[in-house]
């Protein structure tokens, strides 16, 4: 009994701590230094992490493969297929003209540009997290012993501390959205809903010990918009909903996430649809064409690439959501690899695991642009409109722009992409004569 009621006193006080110091102080929205405390010490330590590590590193290493490229393991050459297959011979065809494809071929078996973008990028420097250290091999004993007390920090004392303030935050979001889903459609119930959404996103924040740099507010998204980001993770909605409330629209998920949107979809028109339905799609078009013509709603939050990049790219942005008209709000996130990793890889982690190795990392570190508003052009279509959106994103958060498809991730490569490398192979013997 006294180890029982000396756990529940225990218990007690550390549920005191937590809403006196960080549950309340987030919900208002004001800060007590504590978490700029902690980046500031995280940031000191990683800086001398590093320069141990350049110091080890000048001394004598096993050898190891170099980087012939900054952008890969191999050098490509981006020559178009008309130019190269013309420097092997004049007109006509010929047996060597395999050669290029043979090339391509092995450029994509040993680094595509494709599948990469869907695994953790890789780091300059090691952060000191265990699933980072792929090239890390021994330095010192200091810097070994850091590691160590590292790993008790983030598994003793950040796990159970981020652990209750997401399970308050999630609680309170559903139990939030589930009361304000009672009451009649009105003013009251859409004001009550945003309060209880920026509320719960601002303690969901400070579970991952997140620190979000907003740049240009002047052009958050407004009522009746549409607001379209490059897509990492699940949390960049919530690292945008901190900052402002939107409806959203998204893939429907199973288990802990599909709980959390099956409650707030009660409080806020967001639209939920099956990635496989086609009549959902339709549905969803409607919903958004409707939500634009009323400027008192919401702006719409979409990720139109439709699936998880790993914080490098930004790949085809899907024309649904540039078809329907109104005003488009791009917004650029950029997360900071050094402090933890943000890439969902839905594939491999299910959202639990996921949330897990976010909660066992140092803190999550990202820049949010607000962009000015974009509006399609006239004699713009919606594929124009979209490439156009994403070039500016990438731009703005420094990402590559990829035209690849992400829903590659899941599916195999259409034959109508190796059908288009046959037709240019094709059309080019045409224009040389070869083929009559």
């Amino acid at each position: 009994e006294d180890v029982g009621s000396a756990a529940v006193r225990v218990g007690a006080v550390w549920l005191a701590l937590v809403l006196a110091l960080i549950v309340v102080p987030s919900a208002l929205g004001v800060s007590l230094g504590i978490s700029e405390a902690y980046m500031w010490v995280l940031v000191k330590t990683l800086e001398w992490a590093t320069i141990r590590i350049e110091k080890g590193v000048k001394k004598p290493q096993p050898q190891m493969l170099k980087t012939p490229t900054a952008n890969g393991i191999i050098e490509r050459d981006e020559t178009p297929m008309e130019k190269e297959i013309a420097r092997l011979h004049r007109v006509d065809f010929e047996f060597s003209d395999i050669f290029y494809f043979c090339r391509k071929g092995f450029e994509a078996i040993v680094e595509d540009e494709v599948t990469q973008r869907f695994s953790s990028e890789e780091l300059v420097s090691w952060n000191l997290l265990t699933r980072t250290n792929v090239n890390f091999h021994y330095i010192s004993l200091r810097l070994t012993v850091v590691w160590v007390i590292g790993v008790i920090v983030r598994y003793c004392f950040l796990l159970p501390l981020r652990f209750t303030l997401a399970a308050i935050g999630i609680t309170s979001m559903i139990v939030g959205t589930t009361m304000v889903g009672q009451l009649p459609n009105s003013s009251v119930k859409n004001y009550l809903s945003e309060v209880v959404h920026l509320t719960c996103s601002r303690i969901l924040v400070r579970a991952l010990s997140g620190t979000i740099h907003y740049h240009n507010k002047e052009n958050k998204p407004q009522k009746g918009g549409i607001c379209v980001a490059n897509h990492t993770s699940p949390i960049d909605a919530i690292i945008l909903t901190n900052d402002g409330c939107y409806a959203m629209v998204g893939q429907v998920h199973g288990g802990l996430m599909g709980v959390i949107q099956r409650a707030t979809v009660k409080a806020c028109p967001h639209v939920w649809f099956e990635r496989s339905e086609i009549k959902d799609r339709h549905l969803v078009t409607k919903r958004l064409r409707e939500h634009v013509v009323d400027k008192s709603k919401l702006p719409i939050l979409i990720f139109p690439e439709g699936t998880c990049i790993n914080n490098t790219s930004v790949m085809m942005f899907k024309k649904g959501s540039f078809e329907i008209g109104g005003t488009i709000y791009p917004v650029a996130i950029k997360y900071d690899p050094q402090f933890g990793d943000a890439f969902w890889n839905s594939s491999k982690y299910n959202i639990v695991s996921y949330l897990l190795r976010i909660m066992t990392s140092w803190a999550i570190v990202c820049d949010v642009w607000y962009m000015p508003p974009m509006v399609r052009k006239e004699g713009e279509d919606a594929v124009q409109f979209a490439n156009r959106v994403r070039s500016a994103i990438a731009l703005q958060g420094g990402l590559t722009e990829l035209p690849w498809d992400g829903g590659l991730k899941r599916a195999k490569v259409k034959d109508t992409f190796k059908e288009e490398q046959q037709k240019n192979y094709s059309k080019m013997l045409v224009r040389n004569g070869s083929i009559g």
